[in-house]
């Protein structure tokens, strides 16, 4: 399938993209390119439920419900402002009529950047600053992410207001394992190089390297625990940090999804799986016995061996482990809950004796 950038006159040609703010809109370009398909090819199938939203660009589709055909439309129509076949599940097949040109958004991304332009009274660049330039596309990324599409719009612009800019030079130290969290950690310029200490190995094992619009810190904000990991600077970079309080209450809390033991049940009888994020030696004391056990210092690694079609119902003794790694399972698009009051809660006591 070819690509080609598209340029910002086309995307201001269709609604409602053309209410969007300049900033928004440049960001918005850099995440999407114009696609051509060939004459007699889908574009979408009705009863597809895929968050894309399409318009057309050049050439013309054909509609059909129910294997009949129901109309047409050519681009640069007055019907081709807008998207095709809006709204979930798609009530249309619509099939190439001609080689066509198309562009398809993250219909998520845009209803947050719509709703974002519309509550708040600040663009992107405004929010991080003229002297950030093009590192103003770690927000556009964060923004895209499926843990920000929970989040208030209010909420979001706060977060963006209240963050802090902290530059580093290659080999600083940003978080130490073992100490008291206070910071979460956005990367908008340079890499870092997370590792672990083991008994084994005092140097500490690489867990990941983080690249700008990867974040990093939560877990010990969520848990109240201590840092799990260090984080090094690999390289000189810059990163934006949110205090521990703010990120509890402006992020945490509204992405967490919190379930009761009966709730939690009925996810897992739907298709859904417990996931227990406690330690090996805790999972073999007691369990519930079709739990799966990924230790929550292994969750960033053991991705993907996880599904996510899959909602995951994540467990641990209290809460507090099982949240942080909802958190960043979220994050990452997966459909998680979080059990209340973990395993030793009233409702799971009776776990204890199998």
């Amino acid at each position: 399938m070819d690509e080609r950038p598209v340029d910002l006159a086309l995307l201001k040609s269709f609604s409602p993209l053309d209410g969007l703010k300049a900033e928004n809109l440049h960001a918005l370009a850099r995440k999407t390119n114009v696609r051509s398909l060939e004459a007699g090819r889908l574009l979408f199938k009705e009863g597809d439920t895929d968050k894309r939203t399409f318009y057309l660009v050049s050439g013309r589709i054909d509609y059909r419900a129910d294997d009949r055909p129901i109309g047409s439309i050519a681009a640069r129509s007055a019907e081709a402002r807008t998207a095709l076949a809006p709204g979930l599940p798609r009530r249309f097949t619509a099939r190439a009529a001609t080689d066509v040109e198309y562009i398809a958004i993250d219909s998520d991304l845009l209803d947050v950047l719509l709703t974002w332009d519309q509550t708040g009274q600040y663009e992107v660049a405004e929010l991080t600053g003229e002297a950030l330039g093009d590192e103003s596309d770690w927000m556009t990324t964060l923004l895209q992410t499926k843990a920000f599409h929970r989040v208030p719009p209010a909420n979001i612009q706060a977060i963006f207001m209240r963050m802090q800019r902290i530059n580093y030079r290659a080999g600083d130290v940003v978080i130490k394992q073992g100490t008291e969290g206070d910071y979460f950690y956005v990367v908008i310029a340079g890499k870092c190089v997370v590792t672990r200490e083991t008994p084994l190995n005092k140097e500490g094992i690489k867990l990941a390297e983080l690249s700008p619009g990867d974040s990093f810190g939560e877990e010990a904000l969520i848990a109240e625990a201590k840092r799990n990991a260090t984080v090094t600077m690999a390289t000189d970079g810059t990163l934006m940090r949110l205090g521990k309080q703010d990120f509890q209450t402006l992020l945490n809390e509204p992405l967490l999804q919190w379930v009761d033991y009966e709730q939690a049940k009925e996810i897992v009888a739907r298709g859904g799986k417990w996931l227990d994020v406690r330690l090996p030696s805790e999972f073999q004391s007691f369990r519930i016995d079709e739990a799966m056990n990924i230790p929550l210092y292994f969750i960033r690694l053991k991705l993907n061996t996880l599904d996510k079609k899959t909602p995951y119902v994540v467990c641990c003794d209290t809460g507090r482990r099982s949240s942080a790694a909802a958190y960043i399972l979220a994050e990452r698009g997966y459909d998680a809950y979080v059990l209340r009051g973990g395993l030793g809660g009233t409702d799971t006591a009776r776990l204890r004796k199998l």
